[in-house]
């Protein structure tokens, strides 16, 4: 099957100053890719791109098997939805969600049925003669994806859409626009900087990194075998703990500040462990405490120093053997800063990157 949007050698410089470095991607047909990563990673820049909003210094763009590199924004099949929601105040919802399909000359009975389709998808029938001012945060991103979905495009682009909303309307949102990608099929790329949203909303998340993408796979292969030491520590909160030190591949053990740990049941990915320096992860979840510390391959002893409770469950920032780890408890644990707790994990739940390139092994 063709691929919905093809990105070929895309290069972006701003002057001497390379935001975007000879990137390929493939996006499937009616794929919810992410684009994610921190502030000044080009994910927003490579959206533009996409959008036509900026010009490519190198390389090639495809949207539906059509080179569309040079071609301006409203040729390019694509509906965008913006941070700012970028709406007009002086007109009704209505106006905003029709205004473009009126520039384009399409019959007034085509427009008012697309605006009512959108609006009952949305949910947005009661509001469609309030003017923006007039309505919540929610609702005008409702109205701002309105707009896009009118236009009936093949290709749907989100620069971080929910940044300006508060948490419950976040997760509100995040949930419609899931269901909305789910009711339509159509190809979606979203941008955004929280991880929350990546793994919840995506078939697929890119993650990016100084004008390149690191990884390129679903949330659970991302989650559970990071490409590189970055990625690791990018996707998870609290962020992965990590062990500076050596493998012995002789003894099939990783050596950290005096203590061994076994690496029994770690998978590397040439088959065999490698000797020489090296970082080992373990995340906050895979650590167990008390009695099942008592079982675990690699046990411990640590002192707990600073206790968050959340409810569903805690996290326990603690001192072992020389390292700051996190610990993911239940959440009706009694526990306090100072008591000594029991810790362990089992290898075969680690990651480790090479020292020196910080690439998975």
């Amino acid at each position: 099957m063709e691929p919905s949007i093809s990105i070929k050698n895309l290069a972006l410089s701003f002057g001497n100053l390379n935001v975007l470095k000879d990137l390929n991607l493939e996006v499937g047909q009616g794929e919810f890719l992410v684009l994610l990563g921190s502030s000044g990673c080009g994910k927003s820049t490579l959206l533009n791109c996409i959008a036509g909003l900026l010009d490519v210094t190198d390389g090639q763009i495809f949207i539906g098997g059509n080179n569309v590199t040079w071609e301006e924004p409203s040729k390019r099949g694509i509906g965008m939805v913006f941070q700012s929601y970028a709406l007009y105040p002086q007109m009704t919802v209505a106006g905003n969600l029709s205004f473009g399909l009126k520039n384009a000359g399409l019959p007034k009975a085509e427009i008012e049925e697309r605006v009512n389709r959108a609006a009952k998808i949305l949910q947005i029938e009661p509001l469609l003669n309030r003017k923006p001012a007039a309505l919540s945060g929610g609702q005008r991103q409702r109205a701002a994806i309105g707009r896009a979905l009118v236009r009936d495009a093949q290709v749907f682009l989100f620069d971080e859409p929910l940044s300006n909303l508060d948490a419950k309307l976040r997760a509100d949102l995040r949930v419609e626009i899931k269901q909305l990608h789910q009711q339509l099929s159509n190809t979606m790329i979203y941008v955004t900087h929280d991880q929350i949203e990546a793994m919840t909303l995506a078939d697929r998340i890119a993650i990016m990194r100084g004008g390149l993408i690191l990884q390129l796979a679903s949330p659970n292969e991302i989650y559970n075998r990071p490409a590189n030491k970055y990625v690791a520590e990018f996707i998870g909160s609290p962020t992965m703990n990590f062990f500076d030190g050596e493998i012995d591949a002789g003894a099939g053990t990783f050596n950290s500040q005096g203590q061994s740990f076994t690496l029994a049941g770690y998978a590397f990915e040439a088959g065999s462990a490698p000797t020489g320096p090296a970082w080992f992860g373990i995340r906050p979840e895979h650590m167990v405490s008390g009695a099942e510390a008592d079982s675990a391959p690699v046990r411990m002893q640590a002192k707990v120093e600073l206790v968050e409770p959340l409810g569903s469950d805690t996290l326990a920032r603690v001192a072992a053997n020389g390292h700051t780890l996190w610990v993911r408890l239940d959440g009706q644990i009694s526990i306090a800063a100072g008591d000594e707790l029991a810790i362990g994990f089992d290898p075969a739940r680690a990651n480790i990157f090479d020292k020196t390139t910080e690439d998975r092994l």
